[in-house]
């Protein structure tokens, strides 16, 4: 785990509210300056550029949700830890939408590798916790034999990806904790053993 100041942490949040708000063309120094309320100089304090903020940024993310997915109750059954898994990742993008807006940024992709590695990193996270969940779900018998653990996983993100990516373009209009609730209602008839 990193160790991250409130002032770092807030210039942090500052830049996503402007990467949501901007995109990536928008996040400049002095915008987020004028954003939290301090001199471009006391930003140089804290960071070296705009790329050390969107990777303490990215790192964050990692960290937090390491942190939050770690907090979920061990003994539940498989499939409400599944269940667990997505309901709190809805729950902090439904109150930091700016993270998914980082995530899904097609301009900071595009132009810095350092970015496509951080995401790489966060879905490793996400990996780490759902492997074996689905696991433990195929040896108690509540999920299906009939794909490798792996196949059951990339089905599972992809159709999470794919709906925060439309709640993104949508300007977050639809109820993500609702939007994901049901998804994932959909996707445990999918996977579950016959």
């Amino acid at each position: 785990m990193m160790e991250i100041s409130e002032r770092q942490l807030e210039i942090i949040q500052s830049a996503g509210v402007i990467l949501t708000e901007s995109g990536v063309g928008g996040l400049t120094t002095k915008k987020l300056a004028e954003k939290v309320g301090f001199s471009e100089a006391a930003i140089y304090r804290h960071f070296k550029g705009k790329d050390a903020i969107i990777n303490m940024l990215l790192s964050y993310l990692a960290d937090n949700m390491e942190l939050r997915f770690t907090a979920i109750d061990p003994f539940l059954s498989p499939i409400d830890r599944l269940r667990a898994i997505f309901q709190n990742q809805a729950v902090f993008f439904q109150k930091n939408p700016h993270y998914v807006v980082v995530v899904f940024s097609e301009g900071l992709m595009a132009e810095n590798n350092m970015v496509n590695n951080k995401v790489m990193e966060i879905m490793k996270v996400k990996l780490n916790h759902i492997l074996p969940i689905i696991e433990a779900g195929q040896k108690s018998g509540d999920f299906t034999k009939e794909l490798p653990v792996e196949s059951l996983a990339s089905i599972i993100m992809g159709t999470f990806r794919l709906m925060m990516f439309k709640w993104r373009i949508s300007g977050f209009k639809t109820d993500i904790e609702a939007k994901t609730a049901q998804k994932m209602n959909e996707l445990i008839t999918l996977i579950k053993a016959k």
